[in-house]
């Protein structure tokens, strides 16, 4: 009937009366209780997130009532669906009796937290809901046609390959050959015997 809860899922937390608002017993109890109970808050809630709830119900000044209860997705005739309470845990009556408030300077010196000073703006950083932290980069603009051109003999190279690729496989220009002199030709045949 009732599926364990899975990993990830938060627990629904309602406190139900007056009392948790007026009474200063019930107040000092729910602050407890939320501190012990409470995760991560969340601002947007996905209906399907939730699988069950925590239940407590002011009584009287001094009578709370907990129940643990799976929640239900029903159909309706709407977009968003009708949610239905299905106790599945323990219920318990609790009964506040012996309850000391702290004095007020002990409780302002425990409940004080670090002053909120805005935070330092970090630029070009930013948030993602998939890639997390999000850095943004600058990368000035190249100057190509300032930049010297070392790359020319291989610009050369490449036009020739393309006007020879244009040319016939006949009309190809034969290699240019360096035509030596009869001098020159003397020495060579001359120092090779």
């Amino acid at each position: 009937m009732f599926e364990t809860t899975k990993v990830g899922l938060k627990p629904f937390i309602a406190f139900i009366g007056e009392g948790f608002e007026r009474i200063d017993e019930l107040k000092h109890l729910k602050e407890v209780l939320l501190d012990l109970l409470r995760g991560e808050a969340v601002e947007n809630l996905n209906l399907a997130g939730l699988d069950h709830g925590y239940i407590w119900t002011a009584v009287s000044s001094n009578r709370v009532f907990f129940t643990h209860c799976a929640l239900r997705l029903k159909k309706s005739g709407t977009v968003v669906p009708r949610m239905e309470l299905v106790e599945v845990g323990p219920s318990i009556n609790l009964v506040v009796r012996r309850h000391r408030l702290p004095n007020d300077s002990i409780r302002k010196e425990a409940m004080r937290t670090a002053k909120d000073q805005p935070k330092k703006k970090v630029k070009n950083v930013g948030q993602d809901v998939i890639q997390g932290k999000v850095g943004k980069i600058y990368v000035p603009d190249q100057q190509v046609g300032t930049l010297p051109n070392k790359a020319k003999g291989l610009n050369q190279g490449l036009k020739r390959e393309r006007r020879e690729a244009k040319m016939k496989p006949n009309e190809r220009a034969p290699k240019k050959q360096k035509i030596m002199s009869n001098s020159v030709w003397h020495s060579i045949s001359r120092n090779r015997f």
